[in-house]
């Protein structure tokens, strides 16, 4: 008997896309969200997200917590909490629209805040860090309680539903950022749950991803040693907090982190004529050997003033990008950046290994 695509599960389904402003012109979540209609196939409608970036300008100097609880004497214990160690300028439930595609609803609240100075004076921690501890110990310890974003300046707004109606229920309409980044989710190895979607965020970095990583326990027992909490049993949970630790903790270059997640093979480097590039590349490989990511993967790693988007090192899951103007877009396929903007150009395919960095414009976010 014949089977036809839509019958049988999608091995390499998944949806990412982004869209970002290099002169930082901020836009609503309209063209993103459209952009994962043409790629409904690649969902099976367990879990929708986006993050956005730029869509708190009034509040840019705090983070926004978004988080979910499971009931209101949960919330009023979290907050309770959160006030011995923030400072606490707002807080609310997150605007949705009522729809009978999305249910089972969690209580959905925001929370912008700023670590008390005497906190981190006690500590001795950075703000960043204090935030990254706060967040660790909610969502390990906090039954109930969950923080799905936790950056400045940019929110994650994710569910269990298809992307498109995942947009539509947060009102995505009514943000503006200069970034965004969406995933439609094809849950493999985990149950589909609102905390689950995509994107995964920590402080302003956030990951969408399509693939399966076979490196996942290596990757979580060495970045688990350094205070991350992996509470989802997933491998975007993981990806996202190596990034943290690479960029934030080691102090890599966006450039420099994909070359230790998506490492040239040994044969590549040993072909390098750029004898500096030669002799980092080997570095890297070496200091870091842990957080190679192995197994098909196509990743966007969103953060404020940019964009990454990242292959594994053969390729094996698409990814596209495109542009017109001052405007860059990524998909996994070429028909959702058409429906963003239907005269991209430089329709483009990038290799495997090789990050496609995009930044806005300095001092235009």
């Amino acid at each position: 008997m014949r089977r036809y695509e839509g019958e049988i599960r999608i091995p390499s389904g998944c949806a990412v896309a982004a869209v970002i402003s290099r002169e930082g012109k901020r836009m609503t979540a309209e063209k993103i969200i459209s952009a994962m209609k043409p790629m409904h196939e690649r969902s099976n409608g367990l879990g929708g997200g986006f993050a956005g970036y730029g869509i708190y300008p009034e509040y840019r100097d705090f983070y926004a917590f978004h988080m979910f609880f499971d009931c209101r004497d949960t919330r009023k214990a979290c907050e309770a909490f959160l006030k011995e160690g923030f400072e606490v300028v707002k807080g609310e439930l997150i605007p949705t629209r009522k729809m009978p595609q999305i249910t089972d609803e969690p209580i959905i609240w925001r929370y912008f805040v700023s670590p008390l100075r005497s906190r981190l004076a006690d500590l001795q921690l950075d703000e960043q860090e204090y935030v990254v501890r706060t967040v660790m110990k909610i969502n390990t310890e906090m039954k109930g309680a969950y923080v799905f974003s936790s950056g400045k300046n940019m929110g994650t707004f994710k569910a269990v539903g298809f992307p498109e109606d995942v947009g539509v229920y947060y009102r995505l309409d009514e943000y503006e950022g200069y970034s965004w980044t969406a995933h439609g989710r094809y849950p493999t190895n985990t149950p589909g749950w609102w905390g689950g979607a995509h994107p995964f965020t920590l402080l302003d970095r956030s990951v969408v991803h399509n693939g399966e990583i076979s490196s996942y326990d290596a990757n979580r027992r060495f970045i688990e040693m350094f205070g991350y909490k992996c509470n989802l049993q997933t491998d975007t949970e993981v990806i996202t907090y190596i990034l943290d630790y690479l960029i934030r903790v080691q102090g890599l270059t966006e450039e420099e982190s994909a070359n230790v997640t998506a490492a040239p093979f040994w044969s590549t480097i040993e072909a390098k004529k750029d004898e500096y590039e030669k002799k980092k590349l080997e570095y890297l490989r070496k200091v870091f050997p842990s957080l190679l990511i192995t197994g098909p993967f196509s990743i966007i790693l969103g953060f404020n003033g940019g964009i990454m988007a990242l292959n594994d090192r053969l390729k094996l899951r698409s990814m596209v990008t495109g542009e017109k103007d001052d405007m860059v877009f990524v998909a996994s396929e070429e028909a959702a950046i058409r429906t963003m903007e239907p005269q991209a150009e430089n329709i483009l395919a990038p290799a495997g290994g090789e990050p496609f960095i995009v930044r806005v414009k300095e001092g235009a976010h």
